[in-house]
């Protein structure tokens, strides 16, 4: 599965972004989504955000960004979606959409449960 992320930049803190996350490959049904990010100066620690499961039954957020973003996807068009509202200077990032092979109904958010990722886009808050 090949994903590939747009919709990161730079933006003031309060406003918004919408990130895009687009698969090609394999039956894009048959993963649960998520988005990680990974911030400046911590290159070893990718950090859950969001997920959400291969029927959009379920979602699950880090409380860093609970009520703040919001995830989605389309599956007639391969794409998931990660819309952030709010921003703060603390959700600078690189961040990376990936694809989870379905074993169960509930997502993960550990890194380690996702089997194909994107190369990422930079999101940057000016304080």
């Amino acid at each position: 599965e090949h994903l590939e992320e747009s919709g990161g930049g730079l933006v003031q803190a309060g406003g918004s972004l919408r990130l895009s996350c687009t698969a090609s490959g394999r039956t894009f049904s048959n993963y649960h989504m998520g988005w990680f990010r990974q911030a400046p100066g911590k290159e070893r620690e990718r950090e859950f955000v969001a997920a959400i499961s291969s029927s959009s039954g379920s979602s699950h957020y880090a409380d860093s960004v609970k009520g703040r973003f919001t995830i989605s996807r389309e599956n007639a068009k391969n794409m998931v979606y990660l819309q952030m509202n709010s921003l703060k200077a603390e959700d600078t990032a690189v961040y990376y959409c990936a694809a989870e092979t379905v074993q169960s109904m509930g997502v993960s958010i550990r890194v380690d449960d996702y089997d194909y990722w994107g190369q990422g886009t930079q999101v940057t808050v000016s304080s």
